[in-house]
């Protein structure tokens, strides 16, 4: 090594650091959107390169919240940090520019810089710059140089070049010879402006005088400070051999593509010699000069001079290659002499492309708007022209673009709005293809999740809710389940079940059911009857746990379902003072008499409140029958002498349910010659609140009071006609005739007169008179009471009174009386109505005033 080689590593630190200073801030300069910096090779570690946050205009404090950094290619060794404190640019690794570099010219390192929030990407180009910290070296110490003695003043001898991995007035700038007196020295300068010396001959030799000549070879750089290398070269004085081979041309050129495969021949040299023997035999091989990486792809044959590729070439690493060869001859004293071989490589398309994720934000909420940045993709191609210009695309049926940013950069966007509830992930697959022939490409996949947002109201599975509960159900017992579904995850998805507030019958909805608030079942709280409430319904609303929150309304109808809880209750015939109800019947009832009708109500409804009638019990099953869908009661047979004169009947009502449930009622039936004018025990009634508006006996009772109403009126008018027509006919003397009544001498008409019965009188077969009724001894004096019965009354449940006319000529014949088939006796004593089988209580005074008048009118005409 030259004495240059013995500076101290401080003064290069120091004229380095003082380059910087002077340098860095003039090489700093925009373009096209980017930032240019220039630094020294070998600095150390921390050293200052550029302030990044002051020239890119960013706010230093927000640089580690918007992770600010360099972004590389994995693999790559990181040379530049940045500090995220103060955004300054700094070597984190000592920086060789030969090992980063290995061609010669501008050395440029480049930076991509990625900051988010917002997604920003910057490129920053470093140029390293060489500093002269290699001094020349030769491939050998020693030179052995043979010169034919017969060497002519002026001939030339190329000697071995310096090698200097420093560029530029670093390398090397010239070469030095040690004085003698036989050679000097010319430097010469080549296409690619390196430099290299040739000895000429200046003193014609002599191999007699001196054999051998030694000198040093010095190679000099140009950097400060100066560096050399030397070599010893010993000159051999030949015997003559006075022709030196010559190439055909002092330099080739060759093309090949990069892919050929080793063995191919790359070019053919051709060097003649025109001695003859040993002197004009020639051999080929590299210049001492050849680069290693030269002798690693290339192998030249010694004798025939064809130059075969051996290694694997690589057009991205080097596109040119430049090969020394040198030819001699095998005489004595051989010259060698040299050629220039260059071989260009051609490109071949053999790079892929290749994508890189820079930076991915994922998951992408599902609400994010169109243009949102997902991801940063880098593609690189390592081929050049068409083969390294590569297009991207994205696949279809994603709502994702690429956009470039800059060359071979692409930011992944949305195109539309997501749905998260339709789509919950895309794989996005993402092409890169360059423009060779055949055209290479690379597909690479980003699986990118959409996150969920509340945009789905819970849905519940049904539009309402119909449930039907049982009465008398168990509190706390389930009764139903409602369901909702949401579309949307996690708690926007997670549901609670809660119940509107609300009154059913004036009571908080909350005292009859409540609900599960994570599984939607509901209870009942109370114990329902459906005697009190058949149906009511309630609002259930299901709400998700989303930020707000939503929720849905469904309605559920609730039906109490009936259950034959409630026995028959009999309303008629009612027994008084809590014994038996009684009930008198006439001797001379027909066969179908109406004895009166038993009725009751259920207050359960559908075939549970369908009601039933059976005689359970009778003093004689053969003279008594009930009517099972009615209740009327009546006589079977006409009554027989040895018949009982008190017939007990026990009356069963049972309704439809299941289990039936029963009612009885016993009745007392006195069979009596004549009816008086006491009621039964067949009262009128009226029925429950409850019963008469929900029960549909309500309804029977009113159609059957309004029909019995009508009846009756209809009754009043024809037997008021009869009864105009009968005195018309009394007064013309067709009354009842004297020897048909019986007038009670003395005796005077009551002031009371006969009420109506339900009984009636049923004259003999085929009799059509009237029938006169004489009152027993016992009453007041001087009156004749006389009771006529038209034939129109058989069929009536009333009695009409009717004066017996007196005659004409005012006599009073006591002795006349009526036939004794025709003669009913009343009893003294008048019973209570029985007010259950009197007419309606709107008809009963027109009735008594009805029978008043003409009671009045009888009793006038029995005192006259």
């Amino acid at each position: 090594m030259g004495a240059g080689a013995g500076s101290g590593r401080g003064q290069l630190f120091l004229r380095s650091l003082l380059f910087l200073l002077l340098a860095g801030p003039a090489a700093r300069h925009p373009a096209r959107g980017q930032l240019r910096y220039a630094v020294p090779e070998e600095l150390e570690h921390g050293a200052f390169v550029a302030n990044l946050g002051e020239d890119l205009g960013l706010d230093v404090s927000t640089l580690s919240a918007r992770r600010f950094r360099i972004v590389s290619r994995a693999g790559a060794r990181q040379h530049l940090e940045v500090n995220l404190e103060n955004g300054i640019l700094f070597v984190n690794e000592r920086i060789d520019r030969e090992e980063v570099c290995e061609a010669g010219g501008t050395c440029l390192l480049h930076l991509q810089l990625l900051v988010e929030s917002p997604l920003e990407l910057y490129r920053v180009e470093v140029e390293v710059l060489d500093i002269n910290d290699h001094a020349p070296t030769f491939p050998w110490q020693e030179y052995v140089l043979e010169v034919a003695e017969s060497a002519v003043l002026g001939a030339r001898f190329p000697l071995e070049s310096a090698q200097d991995p420093d560029v530029g007035t670093n390398s090397v700038h010239t070469y030095r010879l040690s004085p003698n007196g036989f050679f000097s020295l010319e430097v010469q300068t080549r296409s690619d402006a390196s430099k290299f010396a040739e000895l000429v001959l200046e003193r014609a030799l002599d191999r007699e005088q001196q054999r051998v000549h030694r000198v040093l070879l010095t190679a000099l750089d140009g950097g400060v400070p100066e560096r050399s290398g030397t070599a010893h070269i010993l000159v051999t004085v030949l015997d003559a051999n006075d022709n030196v081979p010559a190439f055909d041309q002092p330099s080739y050129g060759v093309s090949l593509p990069e892919d050929a495969p080793a063995g191919t021949l790359v070019i053919q040299l051709n060097a003649t010699d025109l001695d003859e023997g040993p002197n004009g035999e020639i051999e080929y091989s590299f210049s001492g000069h050849a680069p290693p990486r030269v002798r690693e792809l290339f192998h030249i044959e010694p004798r025939s001079g064809q130059v075969l590729l051996k290694g694997r070439l690589d057009y991205e690493r080097a596109s040119l290659h430049e090969l020394y060869v040198q030819a001699k001859d095998r005489g004595p004293s051989a010259v060698a002499v040299h050629c220039r071989v260059l071989v260009h490589l051609l490109d071949v398309n053999d790079n892929a492309p290749e994508v890189t994720l820079t930076s991915v934000s994922t998951p992408v909420l599902e609400d994010a708007p169109p243009g949102t940045v997902i991801a940063v993709i880098s593609v690189l191609d390592r081929d050049s022209g068409d083969n390294g210009r590569v297009s991207c695309e994205v696949g279809p049926n994603v709502p994702f673009e690429l956009r470039s940013s800059f060359r071979n950069y692409y930011t992944l966007v949305t195109t539309q709005a997501l749905d998260r509830e339709v789509v919950p992930e895309y794989n996005v697959s993402i092409t890169a293809r360059d423009m060779g022939s055949p055209a290479l490409l690379t597909r690479s996949t980003l699986t990118v999740p959409v996150s969920d947002v509340n945009d789905n109201a819970p849905r519940f599975l049904q539009p309402s809710y119909s449930v039907y509960v049982m009465e008398n159900n168990a509190p706390g017992a389930s009764i139903c389940s409602v369901s909702a579904l949401d579309p949307d995850c996690q708690q926007n998805a997670y549901l609670s079940y809660s119940i509107a507030d609300g009154h059913i019958h004036g009571m908080p909805v909350g005292t009859y059911v409540s609900i599960n608030s994570d599984s939607g079942h509901m209870y009942a709280l109370r114990s329902l009857d459906y005697e009190q409430i058949r149906s009511f319904q309630i609002q259930v609303q299901a709400q998700d746990a989303g930020f707000p929150p939503l929720s849905a309304n469904v309605t559920v109808h609730i039906f109490v379902l009936d259950q034959n809880d409630n026995a028959p209750v009999i309303v008629s015939p009612m027994p008084r003072n809590g014994s038996v109800a009684t009930e008198l019947v006439p001797r001379s009832a027909r066969p179908g008499y109406l004895v009166g009708t038993v009725s009751a109500v259920d207050a359960d409804a559908g075939l549970n409140s369908r009601l039933s009638y059976q005689l359970l019990q009778a003093t004689d099953f053969t003279l008594f029958s009930v009517a099972p869908d009615t209740g009327e009661l009546r006589t079977l047979r006409s009554f027989l002498e040895q018949d009982a004169s008190q017939q007990q009947l026990v009356v069963q009502v049972r309704d439809g349910g299941q289990p039936a449930l029963s009612a009885t009622v016993s009745l007392l039936l006195s069979v009596v010659e004549t009816l008086p004018q006491t009621l039964s025990d067949f009262s009128e009634f009226s029925l429950p609140p409850e019963v008469s508006s929900s029960s549909p006996l309500t309804l029977y009772l009113l159609v059957s009071l309004g029909s019995v109403s009508f009846t009756f009126l209809l009754a009043i008018l024809i037997l008021t006609a009869i009864r105009c027509r009968g005195e018309r006919h009394s007064r013309q003397g067709d009354s009842c005739s004297p020897p048909r009544c019986h007038c009670c001498p003395g005796s005077r008409p009551s002031s009371d007169g006969l009420k109506t019965s339900n009984l009636t009188a049923q004259p003999p077969a085929g009799t059509t008179a009237a029938t006169c009724l004489d009152v027993p001894a016992g009453g007041p004096p001087g009156y004749c009471y006389k009771v006529c019965l038209g034939p129109e009354s058989a069929q009536s449940d009333f009695m009409f009174l009717k004066p017996c006319s007196p005659p004409r000529n005012n006599e009073k014949d006591s002795g006349k009386r009526s036939r004794p088939d025709q003669h009913l006796q009343v009893s003294k004593e008048a019973k209570q109505p029985n007010t259950d089988w009197l007419p309606p209580s709107t008809q009963r005074p027109a009735l008594k005033r009805y029978q008043i008048q003409h009671q009045g009118k009888r009793g006038s005409r029995w005192k006259g």
